[in-house]
């Protein structure tokens, strides 16, 4: 009985879901800790990787023990529910970093939880792909089965791609907004005067001699968390943030200065709580800004509000993550009562080793696997470093809505592509040429696109042009994974002499999230390396750069190194894989008893 449209709805909402949550954590994790809370770059990717090589272990046991199940309610559902419930709880869990830790606490926070999320979304992801061959006996109906769960896999990580870090700026603000402090720093009757002076700056950043003074009464509303800036004001000392000017911005009337333009300074003479001093803010603005700002020399009242932009991101960050985990136990649920599994062929189960065995032995699987992890290493790479390009290379004001436009048009190309450049592609080609025509597609991408970016491409929509390339082949090759990985079970049972769907889809599972390790620990070493968050220098006290060679170290990274993966994938591909439809069939017959 083929399946009904109610199921196939079902089934794709559960994939919506579960890669929302899936591309929230690969991500934006590693932004998260390290560029966001300051954990050690190599910190983080260290502890990405020995959470992907604990899933080795991991993943492989959970794949026995949904083989082992049987339940009222199937194999795979019960485990399915649990593994998203608690999977949710975690996710939340780990972006929502208590403000109190600081160094080896934070570290350790970031461990055990990362270990834990990967640990829930095994016991979830195995049992949701192993569906694929209980629900269908082969051909047509399995590919068209695996399109429509990757598809809408695709249309879950395009969401959180595009809308992330927009979600986290406005849900941040507001939330931050509700969780502010007033900071005493006006305290003119008690402390002394607390003027703000701001420098109008021409064309080439020099100061034009041009001062705007604003004194008295004057109040910092300060986000509750900000510790770094209390304790600065609080120890009197010379202060100067004009290296991490992004993470603040202060605003009067309609102006709000921030890195994008302005250097801002903080300078007391022997400190704000001894009484008698005057506190002054220094900031530097350009002519069109400055202009805007009429009262030139006036001494009045003024507030200005002082708000961290770490802070509503890591606000923000905490939200959203919650809303994407309701979300994601919401379709989940749908999962789970709209299908049943159709094949209830008992599982032979045996032991881890056994287990292993049987995968060595599945050399067309072993083939897959490794290509697997080529391709996603290539491109998760990309993923990781695409924002640290956009904030630091880019750049601009707009730096946000330019990054969330790549990645409304990418996601948009990746959804496209899987529900119509593979059908199409499809009705033309075999599987395997389609592999081949992706592959070729994403090289050529990477290509054009180290060229404009050692070009010093400033624009924007230029990029878009290898985005489509790139995007468009990460689309094709998620339906085809799956569906050469389904075609392997068959494979398998004919060589091995059992059926091993969730040790099949469990090293699917372990191999994107090994993949997710490798890239994350190549982009953490990029960024230790480069010191990108860190390597900035004043310009004309004015603006914040980053050095030539930090740009140059995140744009090879980002492009040659998944270039050189995606050769490595096509040339093992073609050699050792040998599934093509033929054989497929040979073996469809055989094991139906029909053939010899």
């Amino acid at each position: 009985m083929k399946l009904t449209a109610k199921e196939k709805t079902a089934y794709g909402l559960g994939a919506v879901g579960k890669d929302m949550v899936y591309m929230l954590s690969a991500s934006y994790i590693l932004y998260y800790y390290q560029d966001i809370l300051g954990v050690s770059a190599i910190a983080m990717g260290i502890i990405l990787l020995v959470a992907r090589i604990f899933d080795a272990f991991n993943d492989p046991i959970m794949g026995v023990v949904v083989a082992k199940t049987k339940t009222r309610w199937g194999k795979f559902r019960p485990w399915l529910l649990i593994g998203t419930v608690t999977n949710a709880v975690i996710l939340f869990l780990m972006f929502s970093a208590p403000p109190t830790l600081n160094g080896s606490g934070l570290v350790a926070y970031a461990a055990v939880t990362y270990i834990l999320w990967g640990v829930t979304y095994t016991m979830m992801d195995i049992p949701y792909w192993s569906m694929i061959p209980a629900f269908t006996e082969g051909g047509k109906e399995r590919e068209n089965l695996s399109a429509l769960a990757r598809t809408c896999a695709g249309v879950g990580s395009a969401i959180v791609t595009i809308i992330t870090v927009m979600a986290v700026t406005a849900i941040g603000t507001a939330v931050s907004n509700k969780n502010s402090d007033n900071m005493t720093v006006q305290y003119a009757s008690d402390f002394g005067n607390v003027t703000v002076n701001i420098i109008e700056i021409d064309d080439a950043d020099a100061a034009t001699g041009n001062e705007l003074l604003y004194r008295d009464n004057i109040t910092l509303s300060v986000t509750a968390d900000s510790k770094e800036f209390e304790e600065a004001i609080d120890s009197g000392d010379l202060l100067s943030y004009s290296e991490k000017n992004s993470d603040y911005e202060i605003k009067f009337d309609d102006i709000t200065l921030n890195a994008d333009n302005s250097t801002i300074v903080f300078e007391t003479d022997a400190g704000i709580l001894d009484g008698g001093n005057t506190t002054t803010l220094k900031a530097w603005l350009d002519s069109e800004d400055y202009s805007k700002l009429d009262s030139k020399g006036s001494i009045g009242s003024i507030t200005g509000t002082f708000t961290s932009t770490k802070e509503v991101e890591r606000y923000g960050f905490k939200y959203f993550a919650l809303i994407v985990a309701i979300l994601f136990v919401v379709f989940v649920i749908i999962t789970c009562l709209g299908i049943k599994e159709k094949s209830t062929a008992d599982m032979q189960t045996a032991t881890i080793g056994e287990m292993f065995k049987a995968l060595i032995q599945n050399d067309q699987a072993m083939t897959i696997v490794i290509t697997i992890v080529l391709i996603n290493v290539a491109t998760y790479i990309t993923s990781n470093l695409l924002i640290y390009f956009f904030k630091y290379d880019l750049a601009g004001s707009n730096w946000q809505g330019n990054y969330t436009l790549f990645n409304t048009f990418a996601g948009g190309i990746q959804i496209l592509s899987m529900m119509i450049i593979f059908p199409v592609l499809r009705k033309f080609f075999t599987t395997i040429k389609i592999f081949n025509i992706a592959v070729i597609s994403s090289i050529s991408g990477y290509v054009v696109l180290l060229v404009m970016a050692l070009a010093g491409t400033s624009s924007v929509y230029p990029f878009l042009i290898p985005g489509f390339f790139i995007m468009a082949a990460v689309g094709v090759l998620n339906v085809l994974v799956t569906i050469f990985l389904a075609n392997t079970v068959d494979y398998g049972e004919l060589k091995n002499g059992r059926r091993d769907e969730s040790v099949i889809f469990s090293m699917q599972t372990f191999v994107v999230k090994l993949a997710s390790g490798i890239a994350a620990l190549v982009a953490s070493i990029c960024l230790s390396i480069s010191n990108i968050s860190d390597d900035t220098s004043t310009v004309g006290a004015a603006k914040t750069a980053v050095g030539n060679s930090s740009l140059l170290i995140l744009r090879l990274t980002m492009t040659l190194l998944p270039i050189f993966g995606m050769i490595i994938a096509i040339i093992l591909f073609r050699k050792k894989y040998i599934l093509d439809e033929k054989k497929l069939d040979e073996i469809t017959a055989t094991l139906k008893g029909e053939g010899k």
